[in-house]
């Protein structure tokens, strides 16, 4: 989906909210050129064609850190997965299935980069992530991807409805002005944003470390919210991350072209 030129918020004021982490603070807009966002998230039968086609072996898709986790710990396929002997399977919160193709893929954010730099596209920033879940083409910014509606059911797989994720495209009526789908819920999704605090930024005096410990350069913002995420997290300000080469988040992605700052 195309997505034009425009104006993103990052983060939120202090009046917008009754409660919020010292990193979503303060509220500053940003330009953001236009560029090109995958309707779906990137699916686990996506990724098995990347799998199948050498990706982990072949290094110029890597960056410098990722490479060297792939290689230090042999990694070879996302984390939920397995290899049985019949085939690929899905490891979930109870039980091993067959891996299911139309669910959004898991990976850490330097597997999803190297996907990424396959299919010579990139990871979203931060700033196109809010510009496609909360923009408009009017200008003005929604609360939710949907609207002003409070998060229910029929926007996305989030509240602990599900222990696992449900294939792309479940969730229509959680799509974006733009007809972008499942920007919250059924995964937290990876962007190319290393973690760092926003303009006015200041630590919590009843917790000043909660953030300040994790602006070190090797960490990522995710966006969105997985089936584990209690609705009253999701709003747009509300940040996520986590190191570059850590795989056992419920994050998976999607890819983008064009734009880039």
């Amino acid at each position: 989906m195309r997505i034009p030129a425009g104006v993103a918020t990052l983060g939120t004021s202090r009046d917008r909210y009754p409660f919020g982490w010292d990193n979503e603070f303060v509220a500053n807009r940003v330009s953001v050129p236009a560029f090109e966002m995958d309707v779906y998230n990137v699916t686990n039968q996506d990724y098995l064609d990347f799998v199948e086609a050498g990706g982990y072996e072949k290094r110029e898709l890597w960056g410098e850190e990722g490479w060297q986790w792939r290689v230090l710990e042999n990694v070879r396929h996302p984390l939920f997965w397995e290899n049985g002997r019949g085939g690929w399977l899905w490891r979930g919160m109870f039980e091993l299935s067959p891996l299911p193709k139309a669910w959004p893929v898991y990976v850490s954010h330097a597997e999803a980069e190297a996907y990424a730099s396959w299919k010579g596209r990139r990871l979203p920033t931060e700033a196109e992530f809010h510009r496609a879940a909360y923009g408009t083409p009017q200008g003005a910014e929604r609360s939710f991807p949907w609207g002003e509606e409070p998060p229910a059911r029929e926007h996305g797989n989030f509240d602990f409805r599900s222990w696992d994720p449900v294939p792309v495209g479940s969730h229509p009526a959680g799509a974006s002005a733009w007809g972008v789908e499942d920007l919250v819920g059924n995964g937290w999704e990876w962007t190319s944003s290393v973690f760092e605090p926003f303009p006015g930024f200041e630590p919590m005096p009843s917790y000043p470390i909660y953030s300040t410990d994790f602006f070190d350069g090797k960490h990522f913002v995710i966006k969105g919210a997985s089936p584990a995420t209690d609705k009253v997290l999701i709003r747009p300000g509300f940040r996520n991350w986590f190191r570059g080469n850590y795989p056992y988040v419920y994050a998976g992605f999607r890819t983008v072209g064009g734009g880039g700052n």
